[in-house]
């Protein structure tokens, strides 16, 4: 599914939330290292929650941060200016506007 990206690229809108997009400037090959890195602790997220084991729930949360970093998706934002509304209602920020006037 494509979710609708916000026109300066920065963010992706699911259920009227903002996310913010991976990197534009990584490369290919990087960008699918740390997907394929975030897919894998993802996984050992899941294996650890069904095993209950507290400790390794939150060492493969560590690398699901570590991966989300790294692409850019958390952490120091990837533009110029530190403005961030990851996670923000989208009717809460300056992209309200933006979203109320698309099509679709």
């Amino acid at each position: 599914m494509k979710y609708p990206v916000t026109p300066d690229g920065r963010y992706f809108v699911h259920k009227e939330r903002l996310w913010r997009c991976t990197n534009p400037s990584l490369g290919e090959e990087t960008r699918q290292r740390l997907v394929n890195q975030l897919m894998t602790a993802r996984r050992e997220v899941a294996v650890a929650k069904r095993a209950s084991d507290e400790a390794s729930i939150a060492a493969a949360r560590e690398k699901v941060h570590a991966a989300k970093v790294a692409l850019g998706e958390r952490g120091p934002t990837w533009w110029n200016d530190d403005t961030d509304y990851n996670r923000h209602l989208i009717k809460n920020t300056p992209y309200a506007d933006w979203w109320a006037a698309r099509d679709g």
